[in-house]
């Protein structure tokens, strides 16, 4: 079977107008997933993560499989699995190979708890 390319410089919809692709490319997440209290990635939750670390209560970190370009992307995080929690990307730790996560009470003391995050940025 021979393997094809589909090449486009716009996405345009009947009703809805066009869409330049560069902004669909730009605007994607380059990585997500979805982990447990203790780092371990849920089965078929992720995109370009291939591993999870538990470094402590509410610090978790998830190694990139294709590195980004640059450690200053922008994380997206949230805390699943019911009661007040914060998450946030921890920024501090992020490199181009890693994305970093916090996740805590609502007074901010860490916490362990089941969480998801979306990197967006551009690949090395």
């Amino acid at each position: 079977m021979a393997l094809g390319k589909i090449k486009a410089d716009t996405l345009e919809h009947s009703t809805a107008g066009s869409l330049d692709t560069q902004y669909v490319v730009n605007g994607s997440a380059k990585a997500w997933v979805t982990g447990s209290d203790a780092a371990a990635i849920a089965t078929g939750q992720s995109l370009n993560i291939s591993s999870g670390t538990d470094h402590g209560t509410g610090d978790y970190s998830y190694a990139f499989t294709s590195s980004l370009d640059s450690a200053s992307y922008t994380g997206a995080v949230a805390p699943h699995g019911g009661g007040l929690r914060l998450a946030t990307s921890y920024t501090v730790r992020n490199t181009t190979g890693v994305f970093a996560i916090y996740v805590g009470t609502s007074n901010s003391a860490a916490s362990d708890h089941g969480h998801c995050g979306a990197a967006f940025g551009s690949l090395a």
